[in-house]
């Protein structure tokens, strides 16, 4: 059971992900989480690293879809002026909003991987639904009213996978 919630792999910073290596694995499309994945969870608009990072997926003709729990107006007010598409409030870990993404973007599931910074909504829902997933530390070390729970059971579960060896992990 606990295995759902295990990534594939892990990074320390969405940017440490390469165009070239995912491309060599043919991955063609990214779903990515939005809050503490690519910014913090306060921050409205992308940082300059971001941009960069962003286009450089789109010059390697990576396809990046933001899938978000969040309301339509803060998904809708980071995304729009980078032309990204986004699903919003995606009710993650379910499975639908996943589909959705890879639907959109014109790829199969083994083309994409999903890529967040909570495993009780990203990994878990990536995992079910059987993409590649990839956990991110979080980018800021706080977090919004909902997410405090989670992050109190993930501790646990990243702890358990830690002490089986299964997992090298950063607070």
């Amino acid at each position: 059971m606990l295995k759902q919630f295990l990534p594939n792999e892990h990074v320390k910073s969405i940017l440490d992900i390469s165009p070239a290596e995912l491309k060599s694995r043919g991955i063609k499309g990214i779903i990515t989480d939005l809050d503490n994945t690519l910014v913090e969870w306060d921050r409205p608009t992308a940082t300059p690293h971001l941009i960069k990072w962003f286009d450089e997926m789109k010059k390697h003709n990576i396809l990046v879809t933001i899938v978000s729990n969040n309301n339509e107006e803060r998904v809708k007010a980071f995304s729009d002026p980078l032309q990204i598409p986004f699903i919003f409030r995606a009710r993650k870990p379910m499975m639908p909003a996943f589909h959705r993404a890879i639907s959109q973007m014109g790829i199969k599931k083994e083309e994409a991987v999903v890529i967040g910074d909570q495993l009780l909504t990203d990994v878990l829902g990536g995992n079910r639904s059987g993409f590649h997933t990839i956990l991110v530390v979080p980018v800021a070390q706080t977090d919004g009213f909902w997410t405090k729970f989670n992050r109190f059971a993930e501790r646990r579960i990243l702890n358990w996978f830690r002490k089986k060896g299964m997992l090298q992990w950063e607070d």
